[in-house]
């Protein structure tokens, strides 16, 4: 059954729902690897982030949302609109797995990845418009009203008249002339780009009055990566990112009195300062051959494929010996304290834990460590001060974010700890829609 099947399976469930009362328009604002105690303790750790803090302090709120594996962008991003786990709705890393280099920026941009219904697609079904701003995996979805993809040409600029075929809609233009500039040139993965597409959400609600709206804010995630999450400069820019929630929110609400806020988050983060080279230890175990000018993989039998855990992919998973020879491997690298290897999952392991079942196994470093690129180097190394994400969802650190206010949403102040599935069917209650493929359950 195609995922436009179930959507409009879903939209007959919903038709029986008691409409009495009027659900209320939902923007849901991602803040790329923003971490729950930076908001819930913001004032015990000198963080300025008052708007965030009002969206909290007036709903619920969870204590830390249980991620996904992996614990990075993409993949979260699909689960946070699906209520499934990776292995389930398609998105199962940053990027496809491509050993060898051949797919230069081959990441998972496009919606006809996904393999279940979105919030998108359960809600144009039942005939509400939608919008989106630099989501993940949103390239081409047929059913994004407003559609301004993350799609980046390169890390630093986007191509406008590109941006506008890949998002599938005529309505950029209408956009552009509401704000004044080319919203395509200014919406890709730019660490600057946030307050511009703040004032994209502001045209966007003018316009159309969009029944569901999702936003991506990603310069946070950037700073932690290069600074580390809790420095100096991750306070700004919390601080910055806080000031386009209240811009978007602001401008929301002018249009939509009644509009339901929900922030949400990908992943935690973590301070790093060392890696780890997987890669190194597997060419001289003859499971894969590197180039000895560049480095790269030429051939491989098994190969890591990762940064903070580390999916292994073998060109032949039906091969016992080659498994074994993998396994044993994998066992003599974590035996070994210096290598800070935490755990080691199987592919049953793997399924459990809801991660791509291409993997055969999956290694996951200790907190600070991430797997190097420098197959030359040492085994270990020393990579200065930064921080990460994309370890197994149990270590804490990787919690991620959900604060939600409105009408339809309970004062209950922490409710704890959830799951990221949790926070999709969670979202279709206040919208009012069926959402049966999900594997989480609404968390009020």
């Amino acid at each position: 059954m195609s995922v436009f099947a179930r959507a409009a399976i879903a939209l007959l469930l919903t038709a029986g729902l008691p409409w009495t009362a009027r659900a209320e328009p939902v923007l849901m604002i991602s803040i790329d690897g923003l971490r729950p105690g930076d908001v819930i303790e913001a004032e015990q750790r000198g963080i300025s982030v008052p708007n965030m803090r009002r969206v909290m302090l007036a709903g619920s709120y969870a204590s830390g949302v249980r991620g996904s594996l992996p614990t990075l962008t993409r993949p979260s991003h699909l689960t946070l609109i699906t209520g499934v786990a990776p292995a389930r709705h398609g998105i199962t890393d940053n990027e496809g797995f491509d050993p060898t280099g051949l797919n230069t920026m081959g990441w998972y941009w496009y919606a006809d990845d996904i393999k279940v219904p979105t919030l998108w697609d359960l809600v144009h079904a039942a005939g509400g418009t939608t919008a989106s701003i630099s989501w993940p995996a949103s390239v081409g979805s047929p059913n994004i009203t407003y559609n301004f993809p993350d799609y980046p040409r390169d890390h630093d600029r986007s191509d406008p008249k590109l941006l506008r075929r890949l998002g599938g809609t005529s309505k950029a233009e209408a956009v552009d002339r509401a704000v004044g500039f080319d919203v395509g040139g200014r919406v890709g993965a730019s660490p600057c780009s946030d307050m511009a597409k703040a004032g994209f959400a502001a045209a966007i609600y003018a316009l159309g009055k969009p029944r569901f709206f999702t936003i991506h804010l990603g310069e946070l995630d950037h700073v932690q990566h290069v600074h580390g999450p809790g420095s100096d400069e991750a306070r700004a820019a919390l601080h910055a990112v806080d000031a386009a929630v209240g811009t978007i929110v602001d401008a929301a609400r002018r249009v939509e009195p009644d509009l339901v806020v929900v922030i949400v988050s990908d992943h935690g983060f973590a301070p790093t300062h060392h890696s780890v080279n997987l890669l190194r230890a597997f060419a001289q175990a003859g499971l894969l051959t590197l180039d000895p000018a560049s480095h790269r993989i030429v051939t491989w039998r098994a190969a890591p494929w990762g940064g903070a855990s580390v999916p292994i992919m073998l060109a032949d998973p039906r091969d016992k010996a080659l498994k074994a020879r993998t396994r044993a491997l994998l066992d003599k690298l974590a035996a070994d304290p210096a290598n800070h290897i935490r755990r080691v999952i199987d592919a049953a392991g793997i399924a459990r834990m809801g991660g791509s079942p291409q993997a055969s196994f999956w290694v996951d470093f200790q907190s600070g460590y991430l797997a190097g690129g420098d197959p030359a180097g040492p085994m270990v190394q020393p990579t200065g001060t930064g921080g990460s994400h994309g370890y197994f969802p149990d270590q804490p650190e990787m919690n991620s974010a959900f604060f939600a206010s409105g009408p339809g949403v309970p004062q209950r102040g922490d409710i704890g700890l959830i799951d990221q599935r949790d926070i999709a069917p969670t979202v279709a209650g206040l919208l009012r829609i069926a959402m049966p493929d999900a594997d989480g359950h609404a968390a009020f």
